[in-house]
């Protein structure tokens, strides 16, 4: 089954997650984009996201077949403990290009 992995990453962990992605000969591409993350917990922003109510983030999206997905997941969460990684895993009803 296909699906899209997207994964929520603190900008200090961009270059690292994008080596990894472009090493990982199992993936044929992925896009990056800088989000806002938006919420009530406070832990980890600094006084200026406080403030702002924002924090910036870096979003991967990965789209991948189910099996490549998990151990994706399984790789983020022996390499990345603790490091504020937030990701969904979605089902991929169809895609292309056109």
């Amino acid at each position: 089954m296909e699906c899209l992995l997207t994964i929520f990453a603190p900008p200090a962990l961009e270059e690292a997650l994008v080596d990894w992605l472009l090493e990982e000969e199992r993936i044929h591409g992925f896009s990056t984009a800088e989000i806002f993350g938006h919420g009530e917990r406070e832990s980890g922003m600094t006084l200026l996201e406080q403030v702002a109510g924002r924090q910036r983030r870096v979003q991967f999206l990965v789209q991948t077949d189910a099996a490549m997905a998990a151990d994706m997941i399984r790789h983020l969460r022996e390499h990345y403990a603790g490091a504020g990684l937030h990701y969904l895993l979605t089902p991929v009803i169809e895609g292309g290009r056109i």
